[in-house]
Formats: structure tokens, C-alpha cells, sequence
């Protein structure tokens, strides 16, 4: 499966974005799923529930299954997981978005608002293939897209997964 992750500080933008072009390629005929790293302790289960109750008691794994959905609970037992290792539970799909892992080696799209005062990604990082600011960037040597512009994003992502990205902002 191919892997584009969407990299960037807290509050650069990445949710936003990456649920402004999902839809897109989805739009485009591709099929998509995301990986979303969770900086702090999370709980998708609730108290009182079943499944609650399930791992409570000690299961390692618990799923949790509808008509809908289904879910698939796994204690990690104090050690987070590698993304490679989260990627083999993932059906095929033409591409894999990733929220998060900057530090992990797969290409990845950086969103960079200059205005935060945070360090940039890309010039440090070879898998930064691209770039998405709300700020001209002279120095950047990458792709370089307009964070406003989610349908351009949409559409150098297409390109990247038919293995064809531009390098320039004619998006």
C-alpha cells in the first residue's frame, strides 16, 4: 500500500486538511484509509460498556462488531507500536493517509504555517516530498501547495499516487 503522511506541529492544520481532501480522493475513484497517532493516552471505549468490562477483566484484544462497523481494541502492554506494524492490520487500499509519525521514514506532505514560530520539517527531512503553507516559501525546494487550496492538494496527492508528483506550485 502506498503511504503519504501528513506531518506538521500541533495546530498546523493536518486534521483539517486531511478531512478537506478525503472526500476528493475519494472523488478521484481511490480508496483511502487514515492512521491517526495519538499523542496522549485515549480510550475509544467507555466506561460501563461491555467491552469496558471485557478489558477490564484482562483481554488482550477485544472487538466489537455491528451491522455498521466493527472495532478492534488491542493492548499495546506499555509499548506503542511501530506504523509499520499498525499498517498490516489495514485492508488494501490504493493509499494510506498518516496524521502524525513525523519521525518515521515515509513520504510525507508537511503543513507549515510560518505564524506558529515552529521549526520546519523539510529541510532537515528527505521524506518530506511536499509541502503545504499558508505563506510563500522562497526557500523551499520541495512541492510547495497552497494550504487554502484543498482541491490543488487533492489533486498533487492524486499525482503522487500515480507516480507523477510536480515539484513546483502549478497546483
Amino acid at each position: 500500500m502506498l503511504v503519504l503522511g501528513l506531518a506538521g506541529w500541533s495546530g498546523s492544520g493536518k486534521t483539517t486538511l486531511l478531512t478537506a481532501v478525503l472526500p476528493l480522493l475519494i472523488g478521484q475513484g481511490m480508496s483511502v484509509s487514515t492512521v491517526k497517532h495519538a499523542h496522549h493516552r485515549f480510550d475509544v471505549d467507555q466506561p460501563g460498556k461491555d467491552s469496558y468490562r471485557h478489558r477490564q477483566a484482562g483481554a488482550r484484544e477485544v472487538l466489537v462488531a455491528s451491522s455498521a462497523r466493527w472495532a478492534l481494541m488491542h493492548e499495546n502492554a506499555g509499548a506503542e507500536p511501530p506504523l509499520a506494524e499498525l499498517l498490516t492490520r489495514l485492508a488494501p487500499v490504493d493509499l494510506v493517509l498518516v496524521e502524525g509519525f513525523k519521525a518515521h521514514p515515509h513520504p510525507k506532505l508537511e503543513v507549515y504555517r510560518p505564524a506558529l514560530g515552529l521549526p520546519r520539517l523539510w529541510p532537515d527531512r528527505p521524506d518530506v516530498v511536499a509541502v503545504a503553507s499558508d505563506a510563500a516559501l522562497r526557500d523551499c525546494d520541495r512541492a510547495l501547495l497552497p494550504l487554502d487550496d484543498p482541491p490543488a492538494i487533492a489533486r498533487w496527492i492524486g499525482d503522487f499516487v500515480r507516480g507523477r508528483p510536480g515539484v513546483s506550485g502549478d497546483y
